[in-house]
């Protein structure tokens, strides 16, 4: 059995722009350092940024506020691949600079070649709607347009608590299938009584 919703849109369109930001980001306070072609490419990076804080914008308006404390790059190791070990923060507005969705995690890695993303500990989104979604680990695949895990995850949406094991989404997160669902729970049942048969439900 699966449980099926909607409405998560916030996700994709963050991860598209962090290719973008950190592909031509400019920021006053980063700072970089190029490391000697002599060092070890399996455990010294080619670059080192610190103190990553940039806006994207889009037809005129800014939509994304991208923070990162250190961005690391390994271009020539075996499996080229960006590391940010000490996590991400990405806010998202709408065209009158209000905020209308999160994302961050505790670290993040890009596999260049594969263009795949891994989002590791406490990945958490709120999109615009408040719907809050929390899991240990995701990946983005850009080849196969898709994101998935087989981690658990926890779903805080305006009806219902919705938890459980792997999902797999189409990229832009507007249709996707918890693998593995052990609980769906209608929120308002934390507030006040419901017969057991109210917590039924998908």
């Amino acid at each position: 059995n699966t449980t099926r919703f909607n409405g998560m849109k916030l996700l994709p369109a963050l991860l598209m722009a962090l290719v973008v930001a950190f592909c031509t980001i400019a920021c006053s306070d980063e700072k970089r350092e190029t490391i000697a072609l002599s060092a070890d490419p399996e455990t010294f990076p080619t670059m080192r940024t610190t103190n990553v804080s940039t806006t994207i914008s889009d037809s005129g308006y800014t939509r994304y506020h991208i923070t990162a404390p250190l961005w690391l790059m390994y271009e020539e190791a075996k499996e080229p691949h960006w590391n940010f070990p000490d996590g991400m923060f990405i806010v998202k507005f709408d065209n009158y600079m209000k905020e209308d969705g999160t994302f961050t995690a505790d670290t993040a890695t890009f596999f260049s070649n594969k263009k795949l993303w891994r989002f590791d500990r406490n990945v958490r989104m709120r999109n615009i709607n408040g719907d809050r979604f929390l899991t240990h680990q995701i990946f983005w695949d850009q080849n196969l347009r898709k994101i998935y895990s087989d981690s658990f995850i926890h779903i805080e949406r305006s009806d219902r608590i919705i938890e459980g094991y792997g999902f797999e989404s189409n990229e832009n997160m507007t249709s996707y299938k918890v693998m593995r669902p052990t609980a769906s729970l209608p929120t308002d049942g934390f507030r006040t009584e419901h017969h057991p048969s109210d917590t039924t439900g998908g």
